[in-house]
């Protein structure tokens, strides 16, 4: 089984693209690679195959760097399912987990995060927490998208570690990530992991 997110950003007009597309690049990059294992095409759409035990903690950490900027955000629609074909570039390849995310990225309305796989219960389970989740992580401001996207970057740092990274006091550092809702983050992903593993 693999992991297929495709995904674009929302208001990409808003930012001049030479601010937002690098970080979404090196977003990528921590990843895969280009062009094997993610593409951005049509300017802001993108493409990354990933493990499924590494997906949703993608689609969060690309959304926190992201966030960085002011008023733009990221959909992504995360695909559970075969690879079938592989072609040198992830958006020639296919299976059933290209077209289950293809599927779950044109149902994306108002959330800004779905899966999809051939297990519906497990589907519901998850896009119900993701929904919840949302609610707070639409609303991260950059400051905060900026903590989080650190502390995924840095799972074993404390946030006194954090702090000296980002040069903000330890303070700020637990004052942004319990509004960003972090450690319920952490429990969720560890949640998704374990539901995987019963699939």
């Amino acid at each position: 089984m693999t992991a297929i997110l495709t995904g674009d950003i929302k208001n990409s007009t808003e930012h001049e693209v030479k601010k937002w597309l690098p970080t979404l690049k090196k977003a990528l990059d921590h990843y895969g690679n280009e062009p094997k294992d993610w593409e951005i095409y049509r300017g802001d759409s993108f493409q990354l195959e990933t493990t499924p035990k590494k997906a949703l903690e993608a689609s969060i950490y690309i959304k926190a760097c992201i966030k960085q900027f002011r008023n733009i955000d990221v959909r992504i629609a995360i695909g559970l399912g075969d690879k079938t074909y592989e072609a040198e570039k992830i958006t020639e390849s296919n299976g059933s987990a290209f077209v289950n995310s293809g599927k779950c990225f044109e149902g994306l309305k108002k959330q800004n995060l779905a899966i999809k796989s051939e297990h519906h219960a497990f589907d519901d389970h998850i896009n119900l927490l993701l929904e919840l989740a949302l609610l707070n992580m639409d609303e991260w401001t950059p400051a905060i998208s900026q903590t989080i996207k650190n502390a995924i970057e840095n799972p074993n740092k404390n946030q006194r570690e954090l702090a000296s990274i980002l040069n903000k006091s330890q303070g700020n550092i637990s004052e942004e990530l319990n509004r960003g809702g972090f450690d319920v983050l952490r429990k969720m992903m560890q949640f998704y992991i374990t539901q995987l593993d019963n699939l």
